[in-house]
C-alpha cells in the first residue's frame, strides 16, 4: 500500500472506537503519526497499543472536546509530540435523547451542541493555526446524512450536523488560499458494536431497509473516503460534503 501520510501528523477525535478507530488504523498503516483523542483514555490507549503492534505510530490524548482549553492542549500535544500538524479528523460526537422539539430537554440540547458543533469549531480554531504553521494540510469534519436530511425526534443532532456542513464550507473559503483544504463527510447508518449492543435485530433490519444498497455501512468504508479527502489525491477538493450512505439520501 502506498503510504500517503508518511511522517504526517494527524489528530483523530473520537478515535477510540467506531469510525474514529477505523480512521486511526488506516492512517497509521499509511505512515501517519496519529493522535488518538478521546474522552475514554483506556480505550484510546488500547487503540494506540494495537497501532504500535502493527508497526504504526500513535499517541493517546484524553479530553472532553466540549472544553475549548482541552482542545487547545490537544493540538499543542500533537505539535510537541511530532513537530507539527498536517491534518485532523474532527469525528467525536454524541446522539442525544430522542424526543420532539416541544419535549426536548434544554440541558440535553446544549450538551449535544457542545460536542457535535461547538467542539468542531474549537478543533478547527486551534488546528488551523497549527496546520498553517506546518506548511498546510487538510481537515475532515464528520457530519452525517443528517447534515442535509431531517429525522424526527433528533433536533439537536440534526441541527448540529447541518451546522457542521455550513461551517466547513465557510472555513474552506477562508483557508483555501492558505494551503488548507477542509471537507465534510456524511456517513449513513454505520454498523458498529455500539449499534448492535443498543438495538434489537428487528430495529437494525428496519434501518437496513432505508438503504437502497441493502445493508448498513462499515466504519472502514467511512475511513476510506475520509483518508482520501485528507490525502494529496484530493488536492482539488475543498468546501465539499461527501456522503457514504448506500443511497439513503438519493431517495
Amino acid at each position: 500500500m502506498t503510504k500517503r501520510f508518511e511522517n504526517k501528523t494527524i489528530i483523530v477525535t473520537g478515535g477510540a472506537s467506531g469510525i474514529g478507530e477505523a480512521c486511526v488504523h488506516l492512517l497509521a498503516r499509511e505512515g501517519a503519526n496519529v493522535v488518538v483523542a478521546d474522552l475514554n483514555e483506556d480505550h484510546a490507549q488500547k487503540v494506540v497499543k494495537d497501532v504500535e503492534k502493527s508497526g504504526g505510530n500513535a499517541k493517546a490524548f484524553a479530553l472532553d472536546v466540549g472544553d475549548s482549553k482541552a482542545v487547545e492542549a490537544m493540538v499543542q500535544f500533537a505539535v510537541d509530540s511530532y513537530g507539527g500538524l498536517y491534518g485532523a479528523i474532527n469525528n467525536a460526537g454524541i446522539g442525544g435523547p430522542s424526543a420532539p422539539i416541544g419535549d426536548y430537554d434544554i440541558e440535553a440540547w446544549h450538551k449535544v451542541l457542545a460536542v457535535d458543533l461547538h467542539a468542531v469549531f474549537y478543533c478547527m480554531k486551534y488546528e488551523l493555526a497549527a496546520i498553517e504553521a506546518s506548511g498546510g494540510g487538510a481537515i475532515v469534519n464528520m457530519s452525517s446524512i443528517l447534515g442535509t436530511n431531517g429525522l424526527p425526534t433528533a433536533p439537536a443532532y440534526v441541527a448540529s450536523k447541518h451546522a457542521v456542513v455550513g461551517m466547513t464550507k465557510s472555513a474552506a473559503l477562508e483557508y483555501s488560499k492558505r494551503g488548507i483544504r477542509i471537507n465534510a463527510v456524511g456517513p449513513g447508518f454505520i454498523r458498529t458494536p455500539l449499534l448492535d449492543a443498543n438495538m434489537e435485530p428487528d430495529a437494525i433490519e428496519a434501518l437496513v431497509a432505508l438503504h437502497p444498497i441493502g445493508r448498513l455501512g462499515t466504519s472502514e468504508e467511512v475511513a476510506a473516503l475520509t483518508a482520501f479527502l485528507l490525502s494529496e489525491e484530493a488536492s482539488f477538493i475543498t468546501g465539499s460534503y461527501h456522503l457514504v450512505d448506500g443511497g439513503y439520501a438519493a431517495q
